[in-house]
């Protein structure tokens, strides 16, 4: 049983890659996800909606934004109880709309941090971490919040030793 775990929300289909839409079989996140696995044998954990976020990218940026207006916590398909067994928690998310995806508040406001170590990372096409660092020290209260990484989503797939920089850090 590993001490380390990722928690993470990622989308496939058409995304947005510097100005250019795309289809995309697995999303940005889950590729930076897997490396992170790789490295340190960690345990995988991936937030789900019930209801699948669109597979247009504007139609979900849209569906993304109202959520986030609304601060509606989207029902997610499984919900992560407990991460007592766990000192280091990796979180990944896209940024959308300046911060984590609605689906990512629904799980994360569930979980016990105190004592833990967390390492957050983000995939983004030029917005970085936005807010989402000033909303990950109120989701993860009692965390000690350690350095995050901010991937253009464009480059994941050539990420992978920059990855492994920081998560040696």
């Amino acid at each position: 049983m590993s001490n380390t775990l990722i928690i993470y929300f990622s989308r496939s289909g058409e995304n947005y890659f510097g100005g250019v839409l795309k289809n995309i079989e697995k999303g940005n996140t889950e590729v930076i996800a897997e490396y992170i696995q790789e490295l340190t044998d960690a345990d995988l954990f991936k937030v789900e909606t019930v209801i699948p976020y669109p597979d247009s990218y504007m139609e979900c940026i849209d569906v993304a934004k109202k959520e986030q207006e609304a601060a509606v916590r989207p029902q997610i398909k499984e919900t992560l109880k407990d991460i007592a067994q766990y000192d280091t928690i990796y979180i990944g998310f896209p940024n959308w709309w300046g911060t984590l995806p609605m689906a990512m508040w629904t799980q994360l406001e569930q979980l016990d941090f105190n004592g833990k170590y967390v390492k957050a990372f983000v995939t983004h096409e030029g917005s970085g971490f936005g807010k989402s660092e000033k909303d990950l020290k109120k989701l993860c209260k009692g965390a000690n919040i350690k350095k995050g990484l901010s991937i253009p989503g464009a480059e994941v797939n050539e990420f992978k030793q920059r990855v492994e920089m920081w998560v040696d850090e």
